[in-house]
């Protein structure tokens, strides 16, 4: 009678909470009062120990001094100051004269520029925004077809969720990871082996750039069978570009690119010490735009310079016993390039202070930061809870009962997160639906990177998946009045398409995932 009433709980919990999403009220409020309704009720029938929740306050604390997740702050602070700093615009403008003369060059530019902002920001919102604003109407004045500039664009836009750095793998990198060493105490293991952020990140670059590399060959094959649909620039509205100005367009954000991801691919840094790199580097970036001095930008990138090549050529570590002379007047120059560091990030934060630019990106990163740690704590207790009444033996039983094995597991559970994805944006997805089947799937010897990149494909659709395709919304807040929401929607089709081709063929050939975080990190 026990068992069956904590089936019935749990069953009716994950019901509950379906119902309660599509309501529309707010997930966290939702999470959290589902937890405590039926846990309150298991508690009443006998079939749930109040005890459990005595695991909440360390999960809570662990989740508050994450060392991880604090690249999720400063991530978000780096894009929204980036998106201050107009590199978009600068990137727009010069790739669309460089690729105008193609047919589909427009479209071929806008992709390339999202790839770009995407390994720079991570932000879909300010990508899809800005390129809204700027491309847009360039596309339709260029008599581009409304429907495919609108799917382009938003397409785009979402490829700061998988090429890194991405705030959905720092949280897809803490969940799975442990995801992986429940799956490992489930199965008798006591050598826990985990999963850094680093090797997902890495795991995530070959298939983000696939999907561009799908993108660019959809727009071109489509222009070309139907010049129509995205015809070339005429001579005059292309220009030329010059080579210097194609270098000052690429080298900020490339150079951003390098010191973030290229420090995380590199084992130098966390992804916590990169994004802290990367949100000084966007603070100096936009503080280039607020002054027409240059001096700071020069001193920071010399200091920097200097840092890198004298930590990487002598022992700087302070306290030692005996350093010798050369190291003496090595740390000395450290001290000085650390100093002329300091000097150029005060002068930017006094710069973006005094223009009123620091104050609204910091309201904006302590806003989506609350909001992701608020719903990490309500699925924390929802997960509690939900595991207390049984729901891990209903999740396993059901994915084990499916034909295929392992196969049919795992397109399960693509299925569910794709069908998630009309309903719910890819926070709410990972945080809610990881921690109850991702467990279960690792127990059956699914390797945690290629399934963490897996979902993270699957999570981008959730942008462009109409109705509360987030990047759909987005692009309708700014596109002309004249494009209307059925146009927008017809344009992301083919988009979405593709980004199942993708999710396909690294589900397919999962060295699109493995081979790279193998190469870099031995696993």
């Amino acid at each position: 009678m026990t068992h069956w009433l904590g089936g019935v709980l749990d069953l009716l919990m994950f019901l509950a909470l379906c119902a309660g999403i599509l309501s529309g009220f707010p997930v966290v409020f939702i999470l959290t009062g589902s937890a405590i309704l039926f846990g309150a009720l298991g508690w009443l029938m006998g079939v749930f120990s109040p005890a459990l929740l005595g695991a909440l306050a360390p999960r809570i604390f662990g989740i508050m001094t994450s060392e991880v997740l604090i690249a999720i702050p400063l991530f978000v602070f780096m894009g929204m100051m980036l998106e201050r700093s107009k590199i978009a615009e600068d990137l727009l403008e010069t790739m669309g004269r460089l690729f105008g003369g193609v047919r589909g060059g427009l479209a071929v530019s806008v992709s390339v520029v999202g790839a770009l902002l995407a390994a720079s920001t991570g932000i879909v919102g300010a990508t899809v925004v800005t390129m809204g604003l700027m491309a847009l109407p360039a596309m339709l004045r260029n008599r581009y077809d409304t429907g495919f500039a609108c799917g382009t664009i938003c397409a785009a836009g979402t490829l700061g969720q998988i090429i890194p750095p991405s705030t959905v793998m720092v949280i897809l990198g803490e969940i799975i990871s442990a995801a992986y060493q429940q799956a490992q105490l489930a199965q008798g293991k006591f050598s826990i082996t985990t999963v850094s952020v680093g090797q997902l990140f890495a795991g995530s670059l070959i298939p983000g750039l696939l999907l561009v590399g799908l993108y660019i060959a959809y727009q071109l094959a489509a222009a070309w069978l139907r010049p129509e649909l995205a015809p070339p620039l005429p001579p005059d509205a292309r220009g030329t570009v010059e080579r210097g100005a194609l270098l000052a367009a690429l080298a900020p954000p490339i150079v951003l690119i390098v010191s973030v991801l290229g420090s995380i691919l590199g084992g130098i840094a966390t992804p916590t010490e990169a994004a802290a790199v990367g949100a000084a580097g966007a603070l100096l970036l936009a503080a280039r735009r607020l002054s027409a001095s240059r001096w700071p930008s020069l001193l920071a990138v010399l200091s920097a310079v200097a840092l890198v090549a004298l930590a990487s050529s002598f022992d700087l570590r302070l306290g030692r016993a005996a350093p010798t002379a050369t190291e003496r007047l090595a740390i000395l120059a450290a001290l000085a390039a650390s100093a002329g560091l300091a000097v150029s990030l005060a002068h930017a934060v006094w710069l973006s202070l005094r223009a009123g630019v620091l104050a609204t990106v910091a309201r904006s990163t302590l806003t989506i930061t609350a909001m992701i740690f608020a719903m990490l704590i309500g699925a924390t207790v929802f997960a509690l809870v939900f595991r207390g009444l049984g729901g891990d033996d209903m999740v396993h039983a059901a994915l084990s009962a499916l034909p295929g094995g392992v196969t049919g597991a795992l397109a399960a559970v693509m299925a569910v997160v794709f069908a998630l994805g009309f309903f719910l944006d890819f926070v709410e997805i990972a945080i809610i639906v990881i921690p109850i089947v991702g467990p279960i799937i690792l127990q059956m010897d699914v390797d945690p990177i290629w399934f963490g990149v897996l979902i993270a494909v699957n999570l981008q659709t959730s942008f462009l998946t109409p109705p509360f395709g987030f990047a759909l919304f987005y692009l309708r807040g700014v596109a002309p009045a004249e494009v209307r929401t059925a146009q927008i929607y017809r344009g992301i089709v083919p988009f979405v398409a593709l980004q199942l081709l993708g999710l396909a063929l690294t589900a397919l050939h999962p060295p699109l995932a493995t081979w790279l975080p193998r190469a870099l990190f031995g696993r």
